[in-house]
């Protein structure tokens, strides 16, 4: 090349995100990305070589913007940089597997999550996927861009250290942002994760709901999750009533609250509680409910054997259904409960001694049983209970025919949920309760959400039903809380402590509850099981109050008859009827102009 052509310069302009501009350039650096394009050798050619080698040492910034325009229209720019000489510093080392790794990763945005995991926002076949540092997708996603750039892969030291400094890039200098699974939300929206390959989501306002392709909010998945179906606009709730065995419109109102209320973002989130004799359903009834909101390959599972399984699984999905359980023990019990209404696990990190590891989740849960499975008055507070009916022979139904007529209902079911969600958000602000049951957030979401599928009211009047049952079932089958009423059925005031309370409940215990491994053998164990039960006592009319008398403090109970009134068969003092509890000041002329109404019809009605 004489040196006329290389003194020869044209103008060009590089256009970057941030507008730099190469004033001039050697000729066999014009257009050379265009010319790369087209014939993948241009940017090898000795005399392209000569003018890269000269402006990187010249002008790195210049060098940097074309090797940039280069890898993106496909140029290996690491087989550029060692036939240039050196790495992009110029010291004459090769670039290591780590330097390209780290190159290929600045593609990606970093960030963390407030529990201090690292996350990596990476562009993906055109749509932006979520994913930890730390996780085997990551590692795919970097191993094939390696591959792509050098044509062959990384070993294993070199990706673990890339990682490493990763993470720490995206903890120290990444901006921290909350990562949802399946739902999420922000502002006044609910973002549904559709677990699909271009990983879209549902957005979900006051004004109805839509398919968005990159939602504000990010999503991660596990293993096993699944996509949902694209929602489809037009259906009615009634579309799912016979796939569920279900006896009683106001179980299928439950249901229905409940399948709404798991599609938000924010929880409480009542214990759905399915138990039935063999033949019932029960794990059908599981695996449809879940599949209309986090659908998975392994969607029920047995209870775990430790807390630190239900947490990881809590962690891993929106929500969680175990099947054929036969009872629940006091330690999963009380897991259950903090799921439920909000709570955390701190553990320690395997293989440490110091680490600790919290798990914080909020999820609904699905349980199903032949036997009933709720005996602690505190998660029967949390929970919906419902029980199957057997089927009949001649009207059960293949699985394959089931499953096939439900998949094809999935879409405007889903649908029709949304809209109900859509309702919600903006009735929710203008509704109120004229008191506050246990369950107090999902009561309200439920007021606000009903009126665009049934009239209101009739949430209330269903919940307040099972609350009833679920009292009498629990206080029939708890032996202190049964000998307590016992004791007060022939008197209005016993005061005493729990010595005194023990011997006289001992006198009048029966003899199963004697021969009972859960009767309290002491007056410890007695105080706290009768702390358990007082709430629902309380329902039925008897009120227990602890306190310290005297000097000495000492601990006394008072048991009193209450003036409440009885219903449900002397079982339960009513929650607030429909009427009284529920204020809604929205106007009539904003309500939903159409409201699907629920089927009364029992004979028309097909269970699965």
């Amino acid at each position: 090349m004489s040196n006329s052509d290389k003194n020869a310069e044209s103008p060009i302009q590089v256009s970057t995100s941030t507008s730099v501009e190469i004033a001039t350039l050697p000729d066999p650096l014009v257009d050379l990305a265009k010319r790369a394009r087209l014939d993948p050798g241009a940017p090898f050619s000795p005399e392209v070589l000569e003018a890269l080698r000269e402006l990187k040492s010249t002008d790195l910034s210049s060098f940097e913007i074309i090797r940039s325009k280069l890898k993106k229209v496909g140029c290996r720019v690491s087989a550029l940089d060692d036939a240039i000489g050196g790495d992009k510093g110029g010291d004459g080392r090769a670039p290591s597997q780590v330097d390209i790794l780290m190159e290929i990763a600045s593609e990606a945005d970093l960030f963390h999550s407030p529990d201090g995991t690292a996350y990596a926002d990476a562009k993906i076949a055109g749509h932006r996927e979520t994913w930890p540092v730390k996780s085997s997708g990551f590692e795919r996603w970097l191993r094939n861009l390696y591959f792509e750039e050098t044509g062959s892969a990384p070993n294993s030291d070199s990706l673990k250290s890339a990682v490493c400094a990763l993470e720490a890039s995206a903890m120290y200098s990444g901006q921290e942002l909350p990562v949802f699974v399946r739902v999420g939300g922000k502002d006044d929206a609910v973002y549904i994760d559709l677990g699909d390959a271009e990983w879209r989501a549902v957005e979900i306002d006051a004004s109805g709901w839509r398919i968005v392709e990159c939602p504000p909010v990010r999503f991660r998945r596990s293993a096993g999750m699944q996509a949902l179906p694209h929602p489809r606009k037009g259906g009615s709730i009634d579309q799912l009533r016979p796939f569920l065995n279900l006896a009683e419109d106001s179980e299928f109102v439950l249901v229905v609250s409940w399948l709404i209320a798991a599609l938000r973002n924010q929880g409480p989130y009542p214990i759905l509680v399915i138990s039935g004799e063999q033949g019932s359903s029960k794990s059908t009834f599981s695996s449809i409910l879940r599949s209309l909101i986090d659908p998975n390959t392994a969607p029920l599972r047995a209870l775990p054997r430790e807390e630190r399984d239900l947490f990881i699984s809590a962690n891993n999905s929106h929500l969680l259904a175990f099947d054929n359980v036969s009872s629940v023990p006091g330690w999963l019990s009380d897991s259950f409960c903090r799921i439920a209404t909000g709570g955390a696990s701190v553990l320690r990190q395997l293989y440490s001694d110091r680490d600790e590891v919290l798990f914080d989740a909020v999820k609904p849960i699905i349980l199903n049983g032949i036997e009933d499975l709720i005996s602690r008055p505190d998660l029967a507070d949390r929970a919906i209970l419902l029980t199957l009916a057997p089927i009949p022979p001649d009207r059960r139904r293949p699985t394959k025919e089931l499953w096939s007529d439900f998949e094809e209902q999935r879409p405007k079911i889903l649908g029709v949920l949304l809209d109900s969600i859509s309702e919600g958000l903006r009735r929710l602000p203008h509704t109120q309760l004229g008191t506050l049951p246990r369950m107090a957030d999902f009561c309200k979401w439920s007021v606000a959400c009903e009126s665009h599928l049934w009239p209101q009211g009739t949430f209330w009047e269903a919940y307040e039903d099972n609350i009833a049952d679920t009292v009498g079932n629990i206080i029939d089958d708890d032996l202190v809380a049964e000998g307590v009423r016992k004791l007060m059925s022939t008197r209005s005031l016993w005061s005493g402590t729990a010595s005194g309370l023990l011997n006289v409940l001992n006198r009048g215990a029966s003899q199963r509850a004697a021969a009972s491994n859960t009767w309290p053998g002491n007056p410890r164990a007695l105080s706290g099981h009768l702390r358990r039960a007082a709430t629902f006592l309380r329902k039925v009319g008897i009120d227990v109050t602890f306190y310290r008398q005297g000097s000495e403090r000492r601990r006394m109970i008072d048991i009193s008859k209450t003036d409440v009134a009885q219903d449900k068969g002397g079982n339960f003092a009513s929650v607030p009827s429909a009427a009284s509890a529920v204020v809604d000041k929205v106007e009539e002329h904003n309500a939903a102009p159409a409201r699907a109404g629920i089927n009364l019809n029992n004979a028309a009605r097909q269970n699965c």
